[in-house]
């Protein structure tokens, strides 16, 4: 589909009329149609607001036109649950409202797009028809743009991690000596190049499951999992890093009797990423001090609390943090994707991930899970 079959479109645009009182809907679509015919308006009617919601989740019109005042379920009502329903496209809403009535800014901040007093003026009715479907087909072109450009990086990045693979593979038989001795001089040169293709790969993998979580299109294998053993099992792969910098691991996990108390569910796989993620950044970030990992169970959560007596982060820092390519203003930084990807992943688990950070004394990253069994 091109930009300009979007902007211009074949087919006559759908228009819902919504309004309790018969002759006010009739007068609205006498003046579409029989004054802009050239518009080609495809006019349909509902006399309630749960026929109006019943048209839209059947077949959603590229603009509804609804009163305010109805009985049973008003305009507001009924602005909100379009609004609410994720599964519907963006749909302008026009509220039309008695010319005594006070201002509808409730409805405004419900999500409608714009408001008509009654009586309602034909030539201004037409120009906010025109205006809101102008905007429908801006907000569709921006969405068509974007997911074309979603679509263009997720391919290339699956399209890249193929031969990174390959590179990968190669390079650590030809360091095994698989294909022969390796001379001294190939062998200075081939661990760097082992560790720059590992560096790129990592980074095209966490793109690729960036795209996935964005698209809803990233698979969980869902499973019970405890917490205290995962976080356990973690330390103790990664402690090896703290005692090269001096650093303290301190794990306080909670009593042995409370691990039915921390179990959640979800994809070992991912959440384990996420912690070690977390608990590596807290390590690679901070040069003196401790790394203190800590769990606490309550009523239908479990947090996890990483803290550590790094640099901190700055308020400038931390309102960019989890967003993409953000890596903060320090020297250490990497793709700037891990901890947005780490948000992605919590999320999805119907969790939490935030951070409270002070300059100087450090930052504890703070998640919080639902549990479950």
């Amino acid at each position: 589909m091109s930009y300009s079959s979007l902007s211009k479109p074949s087919q006559p645009e759908r228009i819902l009329v919504v309004d309790d009182v018969p002759d006010n809907c009739l007068l609205i679509q006498s003046i579409l149609v029989d004054r802009d015919r050239e518009k080609r308006y495809k006019i349909t009617l509902a006399h309630s607001g749960a026929e109006a919601l019943a048209q839209v989740e059947t077949s959603a019109p590229d603009l509804v036109l609804l009163d305010i005042l109805m009985p049973q379920m008003d305009g507001f009502e009924v602005t909100r649950r379009i609004r609410e329903n994720s599964q519907l496209p963006f749909i302008p809403i026009l509220l039309i409202t008695a010319s005594d009535r006070p201002s509808v800014s409730r409805g405004l901040d419900l999500g409608a797009d714009d408001f008509i007093r009654k009586p309602i003026e034909i030539d201004e009715l037409q120009a906010r028809v025109r205006s809101l479907l102008r905007l429908k087909h801006s907000v569709e072109e921006r969405d068509h743009i974007a997911r074309q450009r979603e679509d263009f990086v997720s391919r290339l990045t699956h399209d890249m991690r193929t031969p990174l693979v390959a590179a990968d593979r190669l390079l650590k038989l030809l360091q095994k000596g698989t294909f022969g001795e390796v001379p001294p001089e190939m062998e200075r040169v081939l661990m760097p190049m082992i560790n720059s293709n590992t560096t790129l790969l990592k980074m095209v993998n966490q793109l690729l499951d960036v795209y996935r979580y964005e698209a809803g299109r990233k698979p969980l294998v869902l499973c019970s999992i405890n917490l205290r053993a995962t976080l356990e099992e973690i330390a103790q792969e990664i402690s090896q890093l703290a005692l090269e910098k001096g650093l303290d691991l301190r794990l306080k996990l909670g009593q042995e009797e409370t691990l039915e108390q921390v179990t959640v569910l979800g994809d070992r796989s991912e959440l384990r990423r996420v912690f070690a993620n977390l608990i590596d950044n807290g390590i690679k970030f901070t040069d003196n001090g401790f790394v203190e990992v800590r769990l606490q169970a309550t009523e239908g959560w479990v947090k996890v609390e990483i803290q550590d007596t790094g640099p901190g982060i700055s308020p400038q820092d931390k309102a960019v943090l989890f967003e993409r390519f953000r890596t903060g203003n320090h020297t250490r930084a990497g793709s700037g994707l891990g901890l947005y990807l780490s948000r992605q992943i919590v999320e999805s688990h119907k969790g939490t991930l935030d951070l409270q950070s002070e300059v100087g004394i450090g930052s504890t990253f703070i998640v919080l899970l639902p549990t479950g069994k």
